[in-house]
């Protein structure tokens, strides 16, 4: 059925839903066990700040406990509200699901602008709503584990997590309670640029994929393929990065709130995001041409389109417009269902969100579990894979001068064959298997099915057919 009027974001994850279990044989009771929240739990709390007591609006959303603990961020918006933070959950149930990490889904909210407050203001704000989410088990490393998201890093994360001990003195996996804390606090290396990084190895695979690229109309490799990024974050920032300086893609495109820049030649990405970070916009940044309305730059000619900030950036007003032939979902939600539809209809190629960015959930997994197990991944084996290599190594050498063969190893080839794999190197490899795994089932239903048209909806079929399959074996 055709979308002639521009849905919410939760309209727009329930009509993907809908599109995707019309192809599936579900009961009708099963659907929506897996459709509807499961709860939703709305906080009021105050704080005395500069005299004053201030009362905030938090909440926490649980979708889908097929497995616990369900897994979800926490975002400090302003336009934080019910409705959106239970689509946010719903989308980490799936996504979960796809990249086939053990958790339900679930999601946070509280509607503050954290720029408004200083850093002692926000650990007061912060620490009293993990206060009320903890004491009813909303916090736990085994029912409900939050992360960073919009608004929120590895700073308040520290500050959940200390305050979940200081609950819970007694649990001694209480530094799983949360991810994406930093290293000191339990972290894990590379979670940081984790879902930037997934982005990276989303659109390597997709290239590894001739028959994919050919129905996106996009030939050869990632050097040299323009990307226009909207939102230049954690997530926008890391994934141009990488594709820029590892893969040889030109950015040629930032969307940022204050406008845009645009450099047919591409730019220097880490230029723009010092840029930003020191004068708090892009205007006025040398590395490409200012546009004062930063949005229409998403229209501008591309091979590939990376919206990386808010939900429902490109909608019904825009999407017949977008002339990049490949879209990846960077954000989550940041295309509405209407638009989904006009870009389909189109032969736009869509990789969806709910496998595009679960980079951030993958690795907060890989930290789950090193919380879990109290030892950092790496620590047991580096040192001997080391020593076994270089046996090899030595062996080759005396074989070279005993039989006068002059054989030289290169210093760089040396250095790296003999260098044992630490923990960023572990983590990098764990994510890079996960998105090819993911992205290859998605694509293998997407071509076997004539009734999968698309890989948003192979990504959902996937995901709720896991979803299903858990819920039968508890004998629902």
């Amino acid at each position: 059925m055709a979308v002639t009027a521009e849905p919410s974001f939760r309209q727009s994850v329930d009509i993907m839903f809908n599109r995707a279990v019309a192809a599936m044989d579900l009961s009708p009771g099963l659907e929506e066990k897996i459709r509807v929240c499961n709860s939703t739990y709305t906080v009021r709390f105050g704080v005395r700040l500069r005299g004053a007591i201030h009362t905030f609006t938090g909440y926490r959303s649980v979708h889908s406990e097929h497995m616990e603990p369900v897994k979800g961020g926490v975002r400090f918006a302003l336009s934080v509200n019910q409705d959106e933070v239970e689509a946010l959950a719903a989308l980490m149930t799936y996504k979960c699901a796809l990249v086939e990490t053990p958790f339900g889904g679930s999601k946070g909210g509280l509607r503050i602008d954290p720029r408004q407050y200083d850093e002692h203001e926000l650990e007061l704000i912060t620490r009293r709503f993990a206060y009320e989410l903890i004491k009813r088990d909303l916090i736990n490393p085994a029912q409900n584990v939050p992360a960073p998201d919009m608004g929120t890093g590895e700073r308040e994360m520290a500050w959940i997590v200390d305050q979940y001990q200081r609950m819970n003195t007694t649990d001694i996996n209480g530094q799983a309670c949360v991810t994406g804390k930093p290293l000191n606090a339990g972290g894990i290396a590379g979670r940081v640029e984790a879902t930037g990084r997934g982005i990276q190895y989303a659109l390597r695979e997709f290239f590894r994929h001739p028959d994919d690229m050919a129905t996106a109309g996009i030939s050869g490799t990632l050097d040299g393929k323009r990307l226009i990024v909207q939102g230049l974050g954690n997530v926008g920032y890391h994934a141009a990065l990488f594709l820029s300086t590892e893969d040889g893609a030109r950015v040629t495109g930032i969307v940022e709130r204050d406008g845009g820049l645009f450099n047919p030649e591409g730019m220097n990405v880490q230029a723009v995001r010092d840029w930003l970070v020191e004068h708090g916009g892009i205007k006025g940044c040398p590395e490409g041409s200012y546009v004062a309305d930063g949005a229409a730059l998403m229209e501008e000619e591309c091979d590939i389109l990376v919206p990386a900030a808010m939900e429902g950036v490109i909608n019904l007003g825009n999407a017949a417009r977008i002339r990049a032939p490949l879209i990846i979902e960077a954000a989550n939600g940041p295309i509405t269902a209407g638009a989904d539809e006009v870009l389909r209809n189109r032969g736009t190629i869509i990789i969806p969100d709910l496998y595009a960015n679960a980079g951030g959930v993958t690795v907060s997994y890989f930290e789950w579990v090193k919380n879990l197990s109290h030892i950092r991944f790496g620590r047991m084996q580096r040192r001997q894979e080391e020593a076994r290599h270089q046996i090899l190594i030595d062996e080759l050498e005396r074989l070279s001068a005993d039989k006068g063969l002059g054989w030289t190893l290169s210093p760089g080839f040396k250095e790296q064959y003999l260098r044992g794999a630490g923990e960023l190197e572990l983590v990098r490899s764990g994510l890079d298997d996960t998105m090819r795994g993911a992205y290859q089932s998605i694509s293998d239903l997407w071509h076997r099915r004539q009734d999968v048209t698309d890989l948003r909806m192979a990504a959902y079929i996937v995901a709720i057919d896991r979803v299903a399959k858990s819920y039968r074996s508890k004998g629902l």
